[in-house]
């Protein structure tokens, strides 16, 4: 019996990388339906294209069905090798772009959301800077929460991330940008709004809390928290801001944002200088990146912006 073939036995042809782009989208996305808005293609076309590649690489990369996406063994190998394929074509691009002194490529950038209300000055001047400089690169903002931020760029999603990171992480860097306060607001219609004679802190827990990245066990920045009756979830601010202002329920919110959205009337903050807490944001990317010259020029415009 003769050896099998190779499937890839001959050159990588464009199609191939369209191909495989496509495919490292849907796995980072967590499968085809999630995928047809970051592709901006149909699931049936999103699964041609999947059903293709595996044509052409004769393996099976993932399972699809009522249980969900799963990659294979082989879908892991290739998503992998994908990456490493990319990151190896953008730094010939930025080589040969440099040699012309052009920067051209790819800038895919995550904020935590609602994080520009008080705080967008050095944001803002970096981007002004950072298009000033290169023109040519195309720039891509997504909005994650908070806690979504670091995975995305642990995951190779994005190139850079602002967020406030709750736990370390030693395989970032980091670059300090700014803060915001946090406090505990309850609505009008909450029982404690118009309460004028002082409130007992050991009365909070006769009250129900929304968990947030905050009060999650371990993250607490007050001992009292961790007996609250957490009755609720929201780790987004604004699911956050709908329950506080049903009134049935207590929880954090950033200063700036309440009053953004007009919302000081409406919510009243409640024991300030025992709970309340500071935020501080930063800029984050990975040690090896995709594209080191538009990640390094971007965070010498923050850093220049932060001056």
């Amino acid at each position: 019996m003769g050896r099998r073939k190779a499937a890839l036995s001959g050159q990588l042809a464009d199609i191939d990388f369209r191909l495989l782009r496509v495919f490292k989208s849907v796995v980072e996305a967590g499968g085809f339906s999630a995928a047809e808005l970051e592709l901006n293609l149909a699931n049936s076309t999103i699964t041609n294209y999947i059903s293709d590649l595996e044509k052409r690489l004769d393996m099976r990369l993932c399972d699809r069905g009522r249980s969900g996406f799963a990659l294979t063994d082989q879908g892991r190998v290739v998503y992998e090798s994908t990456l490493e394929l990319l990151a190896a074509v953008d730094h010939f691009r930025n080589t040969i772009n440099r040699s012309h002194n052009r920067i051209l490529g790819n800038l895919h950038l995550g904020f935590a959301e609602h994080m520009l209300g008080a705080h967008d000055s050095c944001i803002t001047a970096a981007l002004d800077r950072f298009s000033t400089e290169a023109p040519d690169v195309n720039i891509r903002i997504s909005t994650l929460g908070s806690e979504e931020v670091a995975s995305a760029l642990m995951n190779h999603q994005i190139d850079i991330g602002i967020t406030v990171l709750t736990r370390p992480y030693p395989e970032l860097k980091s670059l300090k940008l700014f803060e915001e306060d946090m406090l505990l607001f309850c609505a009008r219609s909450h029982p404690l709004f118009y309460r004028d004679q002082p409130i007992p802190p050991e009365e909070l827990s006769e009250h129900r809390f929304i968990e947030s990245p905050r009060l999650l066990p371990g993250r607490e920045t007050h001992p009292d928290m961790r007996g609250w009756n957490k009755q609720a979830k929201a780790h987004h601010q604004e699911a956050r801001a709908s329950l506080i202002l049903s009134g049935h329920y207590l929880g954090f919110l950033p200063r700036h944002l309440v009053q953004n959205w007009g919302l000081s009337d409406e919510l009243r903050p409640l024991f300030e200088e025992r709970y309340g807490y500071r935020n501080t944001f930063q800029a984050l990317w990975r040690d090896t990146q995709r594209n080191p010259l538009i990640t390094n020029l971007f965070i010498e415009c923050l850093t220049e912006s932060l001056v």
